[in-house]
């Protein structure tokens, strides 16, 4: 079993504590984690604060979806997502034989990544629904709630 895992920063309308700045992509909001298969189905979402580290995000994604993820092998992701701690620290939480394989940029002009696409379908098909254009909930569990009753 293969698996994606990618990171979107939406902008935050809600008025509460839990936002953060993202210094890589100047925007302040949340950011969703998610983990889909091969196909672009969900199998995992964690909302953060827009400041809060990828890998740790990651890894409890995987944590919370570990009674689906038996029979998982590869995990994709980006260069954010890349070092040598989060590939230990996710073998420790889905077991020894999963492969992290980062996929990176070969060039600064536009470019298909391999299987990058997979998640950003899955994102678009998220767009599709105005409550989750930007994040408007206050709390960051009925954000995680819209986004798996979007998938229905």
């Amino acid at each position: 079993m293969e698996l994606h895992l990618h990171r979107q920063v939406i902008d935050c309308a809600a008025i509460d504590k839990l936002h953060g700045f993202d210094g890589g992509k100047k925007v302040k909001g949340r950011k969703r984690h998610i983990v889909v298969d091969s196909q672009g189905f969900v199998l995992g979402v964690l909302v953060t604060e827009a400041n809060a580290p990828e890998r740790l995000g990651a890894v409890v994604v995987f944590d919370e979806a570990r009674e689906r993820l038996s029979r998982l092998e590869v995990v994709s992701v980006d260069q954010g997502y890349s070092g040598e701690n989060f590939a230990r620290a996710l073998r420790q939480v889905c077991g020894d034989s999963v492969r992290v394989e980062v996929i990176k940029r070969s060039s600064k002009t536009f470019e298909v990544l391999p299987k990058r696409w997979i998640v950003e379908r899955t994102f678009g098909w998220l767009n599709r629904y105005r409550r989750l254009s930007k994040d408007y909930e206050v709390y960051t569990e009925t954000s995680e709630a819209m986004i798996y009753g979007a998938l229905i």
